[in-house]
C-alpha cells in the first residue's frame, strides 16, 4: 500500500511538472503564426489612409474650384478621380474619347474632371492619386487587344507622376448590374490584360483594386470574380446605404488582401431601398438630415473602419454635392443626396475630431516615402 501510494505521489509530481511547459508550448505556436506581408502601400493595422473626392468641384483646391473639401479641410492622404476606356460611348450629351478627364477638363454629366490640372497645382503636391477606371460595353475591346493604345497611354501617364503612389481601380463596381453591365469572364480577361501591360512597360508606383459594390456579390459571386491574388494588390468596396450586406471584409480576409472602402457618401435607405435603391433625402446644409445622416451613416462608417483595423486601410469620402449634376440628379440613390461636409457645422467639427486621430493618414512632406518603405 505504501508503494502504491509513492507512486501515484510521482505520478501527479510528474504532471504538475509538465503543465506549465504544455502552456508554454500553446502560447509558443501562437507566437510563431506569421503576419501577412503588407500589400502595396498598405500601412500598418490601425491605419487609414484618408482619400476625398471625385470631382474638382468637390476637391477644390484650385482657382476656379475654391469650395471643396481642400479648401476646408487639412489635406487628405489623397484623392479620387475617374476616366474610362469606352471611346464613341455617349454620356449625358457628351461622347467619351477615353482615358476622358486624365489630361484636359471633361464633363460627362458629373462635373468637370481633370487630373492634369490637380497635379499641377502645388496644393496637390504630398497626395496620392486613386482613379477609378472602367470600360462599360467595351471589355471584350480591352481583353482582345482592340483598345491596347489606350492602355499604353495610360501607363505613359502614370510613368509621368514618378514616385506619387497611384490606387488604380479597374473596372470598379464591377458587380454593378444592371448600371455596369460587364460581362464577367470578359472582364477578368480585361482586366488582367490592363495590369500585365502597365507592369510589361515599367509601371511600378500603382497598386492595383479590385472593387465590388458592396451590396450585390456573396461569397461565392465574389470568388467568381476573382482574378486571382496576383492581379489583386488591394480588394475594394463602396459604402453607400446597403452597407449591412458588405461581405467584401470577410471575403479579403480570407484572401489576405487590405480593404479600400472606395466609395462613400452619407445615404440612408428609403422604404424603397432594399427594391429600387431609394434613398432618402439627405442635404448635409439641413441640420436635421444632418443630424440623421451622423446618426444612420456617419457613425456606421466610422465603426465599420474601427471593427476591422486588421483589412480596412483606406477610404474615400465623396464630397459632392450629388444632386446638382445631370448624372444623378435621378439616380434613385443620389438624386436628393449634397454630402459637402462644410455646409454643416456640427458634422465639420466631428468629422475634423475623428479624421485627427493618429490613426487617418494625412498628406505629409514624408508621405511617399513611408508608403513605399512599406512594401
Amino acid at each position: 500500500m505504501k508503494k502504491l501510494l509513492i507512486l501515484i505521489l510521482a505520478i501527479l509530481a510528474f504532471g504538475c511538472k509538465q503543465q506549465p511547459d504544455a502552456e508554454l508550448a500553446v502560447e509558443s505556436t501562437q507566437e510563431e503564426i506569421p503576419k501577412r506581408k503588407l500589400a502595396k502601400f498598405e500601412p500598418k493595422d490601425g491605419e487609414v489612409l484618408l482619400f476625398v473626392g471625385q470631382e474638382l468641384e468637390a476637391v477644390g483646391g484650385l482657382e476656379a474650384f475654391n469650395d471643396g473639401y481642400l479648401d476646408h479641410f487639412d489635406r487628405p492622404a489623397g484623392w479620387t478621380t475617374y476616366s474610362n476606356i469606352n471611346p464613341g460611348e455617349n454620356s449625358f450629351g457628351r461622347t467619351q474619347e477615353g482615358l476622358d478627364g486624365l489630361f484636359d477638363t471633361h464633363d460627362w454629366g458629373d462635373n468637370d474632371y481633370n487630373a492634369t490640372l490637380q497635379l499641377n497645382s502645388p496644393n496637390y503636391e504630398n497626395m496620392a492619386l486613386a482613379i477609378g477606371l472602367q470600360f462599360v460595353n467595351h471589355e471584350e475591346k480591352v481583353a482582345d487587344g482592340s483598345h491596347d493604345a489606350y492602355i499604353n497611354k495610360l501607363a505613359d501617364f502614370l510613368l509621368s507622376l514618378g514616385k506619387r503612389p497611384v490606387f488604380l481601380r479597374v473596372a470598379y463596381e464591377f458587380d454593378g448590374d444592371p448600371w455596369n453591365h460587364y460581362d464577367r469572364k470578359t472582364t477578368i480577361k480585361a482586366y488582367k490584360r490592363i495590369v500585365d501591360m502597365l507592369r510589361a512597360k515599367g509601371v511600378e508606383n500603382t497598386a492595383y483594386v479590385w472593387q465590388s459594390t458592396g451590396f450585390i456579390s456573396g461569397q461565392e459571386h465574389l470568388e467568381g470574380w476573382y482574378p486571382g491574388d496576383d492581379y489583386v494588390d488591394w480588394c475594394g468596396v463602396s459604402f453607400f446605404n446597403r452597407w449591412k450586406e458588405i461581405e467584401m471584409f470577410e471575403f479579403a480576409r480570407k484572401k489576405g488582401k487590405p480593404v479600400f472602402i472606395a466609395e462613400a457618401t452619407p445615404t440612408i435607405s428609403d422604404y424603397g431601398g432594399k427594391l429600387y435603391g431609394l434613398t432618402k433625402e439627405t442635404q448635409l446644409s439641413d441640420s436635421i438630415q444632418a443630424e440623421e445622416a451622423w446618426e444612420k451613416w456617419f457613425i456606421p462608417f466610422f465603426s465599420a473602419i474601427d471593427d476591422n483595423p486588421d483589412v480596412v486601410k483606406a477610404m474615400h469620402y465623396i464630397n459632392c454635392h450629388w444632386d446638382s449634376h445631370p448624372m444623378w440628379v435621378n439616380n434613385p440613390t443620389f438624386k436628393g443626396i449634397d454630402a459637402r461636409l462644410h455646409l454643416s457645422d456640427s458634422i465639420s467639427e466631428r468629422w475634423r475630431k475623428i479624421t485627427s486621430q493618429s490613426k487617418y493618414i494625412k498628406s505629409t512632406p514624408d508621405l511617399y516615402e513611408k508608403l513605399y518603405n512599406n512594401n
